[in-house]
């Protein structure tokens, strides 16, 4: 990030962050171009802000008068990936939103303090993710809008209170539920659904509470084909770094840094991709002129040697730092 910037642009940006209509996301922009210092420093940073806002308010003209961004179970995706908790009443997911995220989300110890999806942005190394708490699910289900929440997100996180005893059945009811919904299944039941193992974790939440050591490994017993479970509790922290890289890990996404040449590599500012992504991947979402143009690249990461030079078919790592050069 360009050096200077006032305290109140960080404000801003946390509201961008957080903002989950059109509307309130090109308000946001406009507030931090206006409070950036213009500065050969703050060149490339406004640069990108003023192209985020042309595409939102291309995408608004088509949204036809925002009929689509005022559906509140409507979630935009933010960040590196979309991650979506599915729980039981009191299971944890507020608490753990709350904790991991800016979000302003409600905790408390009665039921259905969560009505609508509430997206928060937790920080991961030098990227962010979305987590979005759900309402929960109940003996009738979930309601209907809730289930296009849940299938449009790129990672599913079951939660399980293990503090409970009925811990165990409350995880065959929530496996059974989502089959039932074509949402997630478990071994030779994955073919036809959403989400399988590669994009499911699942939390065990309140290891804190007395005993619940001890009801994690009868769960585990009894049902032995759980999707991957990570025993945390959001009061003492314990296993939440763990978590974040296990759902980073899962979301099978890399971050690549820019160099210009002659110039240092912006490390601040990685672009998210794909795992499996090329070089010629990378400079589209650069921009498409350096697609267009590309001639070749130098690479520092996964190379042999530091500033190799690669085609565009070479395939990308996390962390690598790419120098593109076009023809032009």
């Amino acid at each position: 990030m360009p050096a200077n910037l006032p305290p109140e642009y960080y404000e801003i940006e946390e509201k961008f962050q957080n903002a989950s209509r059109i509307d309130e996301k090109i308000s946001a922009l406009n507030e931090m171009l206006s409070v950036i210092p213009k500065h050969k420093g703050t060149d490339k940073l406004r640069a990108r802000l003023r192209r985020k806002l042309s595409n939102l308010k291309e995408e608004s003209k088509k949204s036809k008068g925002g009929e689509v961004q005022d559906n509140p179970y409507l979630v935009e995706k933010q960040g590196a990936g979309q991650v979506v908790l599915v729980g039981f009443p009191n299971s944890g997911k507020s608490s753990l939103v709350q904790k991991m995220t800016n979000a302003k989300v409600e905790v408390a110890s009665y039921p259905f303090t969560t009505t609508l999806p509430q997206p928060g942005m937790m920080p991961y190394e030098d990227i962010k993710i979305q987590l979005v708490d759900t309402p929960p699910i109940t003996e009738e289900g979930i309601p209907g809008p809730f289930i296009s929440t849940i299938s449009k997100g790129d990672l599913l996180l079951l939660f399980v209170d293990i503090a409970g005893e009925d811990c165990v059945e409350q995880m065959e009811k929530m496996l059974k539920f989502l089959q039932e919904k074509n949402i997630y299944g478990r071994n030779k039941d994955q073919k036809n659904m959403l989400f399988n193992d590669h994009r499911c974790l699942t939390a065990a939440a309140k290891i804190d509470i007395e005993g619940s050591e001890e009801r994690l490994e009868i769960l585990k017993e009894l049902i032995p084909d759980h999707p991957e479970l990570i025993p945390i509790s959001s009061k003492t922290e314990k296993n939440l770094d763990r978590l974040k890289q296990r759902i980073f890990e899962k979301l099978n996404v890399i971050r690549i840094y820019t160099k210009a040449p002659g110039r240092k590599a912006d490390t601040d500012n990685p672009f998210v991709l794909r795992k499996g992504a090329s070089v010629i991947d990378f400079a589209g979402r650069v921009h498409k002129d350096l697609a267009n143009n590309f001639k070749k690249a130098h690479l520092w990461g996964s190379a042999r040697f530091d500033g190799q030079n690669v085609g565009k078919d070479y395939q990308l790592e996390d962390q690598d730092i790419v120098e593109i050069h076009t023809s032009s």
